[in-house]
């Protein structure tokens, strides 16, 4: 088995018992960007020298009998919309391809600190603000599985360049479901954390946050293992005395009570959810009664409000701060997709609006903790619908579906949870997937029932691009 194909827990390990070198385990790599990265447009800009040069450091710490980290020469990307030291911040956009970060952002300080080699970032659309990773700086990035269906966004790159065996670790944020929908494109696991959980300021910001980026906006990996999610985790999670909203909360919670009851959620109330999807959802829900979780469909509280509420703040918040950016310098496709959008879900001349939905969040996000309670875990479909051909969000009918599909990812954003992606059964070339809820800082719990649905299904395989 070549390097690039072990995921980042083996890879680590051979590295630090010394039967592979980080300079093997980066070449390898590289050398499979150059196989199918010209295909897929996943990894928008590559770091070979940089790499290498980070790699025979590693290799020399190891010599010396240093302390290694958790990810000691193991090759990871980063997201173009995230600070890292001494390459642009580009956001897809071609007005900030010269934008040059002089810091780290936290989230891609601490895979440095843990020992990993950064080869590359991932693409995204303008502005991190589709789900289709297309924007006018770097072109379009296309899904190993089907090139006409898109990869997912906004961290499709990450998506892509996962299930095509780029790299084990892929990092990636999520505001309304780009961590978990790119991984259910693309039939990887993606893990979206809950709210506070990993430190993500700008150090090249000037001005604040929208107030829904910051209560809604998280990082998390995408990898090919639930094993490699959770390694992840502890190392993108550790925090830093600037940030305004990081928790220090233990990456294990209390035991919750035996047996665990697990909420089905097949259909997403309020809109369209495809016959796959539920059929995924039950799949899931049958492996884990196998394993001893006691599994019912229920519904938690208020479940059908919540995408209305998160537009609610989209559009009076996100958008509010974000569109002038997106009319001024964002390239075609992302403006359109934006105008439509807004057509769809306008925002209100009340400006009392966002207060509001906010003290609302605040209740609903109280009833589901106690739901949770009693029923630690909820799962639902990743998207209500299959994945989009690409481009569906540039027609007003195509965004209305695309609109109705998010539905059921905007939940876990809206409230803060952690909500963990992970591929059960097939529809054709293309994964179907659900995604798997739980209350505040309980990432572990998502994990473990994670697992035992990757061992149900088997771990997820690299795959060549489709044609």
């Amino acid at each position: 088995m070549e390097l690039w194909q072990l995921d980042a827990t083996d890879l680590a390990h051979l590295i630090r018992t010394g039967r592979a070198s980080a300079r093997e385990a980066t070449q390898s790599v590289l050398a499979r960007m150059d196989a199918v990265n010209p295909k897929l447009n996943a990894i928008v800009r590559r770091f070979d020298a940089e790499a290498l040069t980070v790699a025979d450091a590693a290799d020399a710490a190891r010599a010396r009998g240093e302390a290694l980290g958790p990810l000691h020469g193991v090759p990871v990307t980063t997201k173009i919309n995230t600070d890292q030291k001494g390459h642009p911040t580009d956001q897809g956009v071609v007005g900030m391809k010269d934008f040059i970060a002089t810091e780290d952002a936290p989230v891609v300080a601490n895979l440095r600190k843990a020992g990993a080699i950064i080869v590359g970032r991932s693409n995204a659309p303008a502005f991190s603000m589709r789900a289709f990773s297309d924007n006018a700086l770097h072109g379009k990035t296309l899904n190993p599985r089907d090139k006409g269906v898109s990869p997912g966004g906004s961290s499709g790159g990450a998506g892509s360049a996962t299930a095509a065996g780029m790299g084990p670790i892929h990092h990636g944020n999520d505001i309304g479901g780009s961590v978990r929908i790119p991984a259910y494109c693309n039939g990887v696991v993606g893990l979206r954390v809950g709210h506070g959980r990993i430190p993500a300021f700008s150090p090249m910001a000037t001005a604040g946050r929208a107030i829904g980026g910051q209560l809604m906006s998280t990082q998390g990996p995408h990898t090919r293992t639930v094993r490699d999610a959770r390694l992840a985790l502890e190392v993108m999670a550790k925090g830093d005395p600037r940030d305004t909203r990081w928790a220090d909360a233990p990456l294990i919670g209390p035991p919750p009570k035996r047996p665990i009851r697990v909420a089905l959620v097949p259909e997403m109330p309020g809109g369209y959810t495809h016959p796959a999807q539920a059929a995924a959802v039950r799949t899931a829900g049958k492996h884990l009664e196998a394993a001893g979780y006691v599994v019912e469909e229920a519904l938690p509280p208020d479940l059908e409000q919540i995408p209305d509420m998160w537009n609610i703040i989209g559009s009076n918040d996100v958008f509010r701060q974000l569109g002038p950016n997106m009319e001024k310098y964002g390239d075609e496709g992302g403006i359109t997709s934006m105008r439509l959008w807004l057509e769809l879900c306008p925002p209100s001349n009340d400006p009392t609006i966002v207060l509001d939905t906010l003290a609302a969040r605040d209740y609903l996000l109280y009833r589901w903790q106690c739901f949770f309670q009693d029923t630690p875990l909820v799962i639902m479909p990743t998207l209500g619908h299959l994945p989009p051909p690409q481009d569906q969000d540039l027609t007003l009918e195509g965004q209305r579906l695309m609109l109705d599909s998010i539905r059921v990812s905007f939940v876990a954003p809206f409230l803060g949870l952690p909500g963990l992606a992970v591929p059960v059964g097939s529809h054709g070339n293309l994964r179907t997937g659900v995604q798997i809820l739980a209350g505040r800082f309980r990432e572990d719990l998502t994990l473990d029932a994670g697992e035992v649905i990757e061992a149900a299904e088997g771990v997820v395989g690299v795959i060549d691009p489709m044609w």
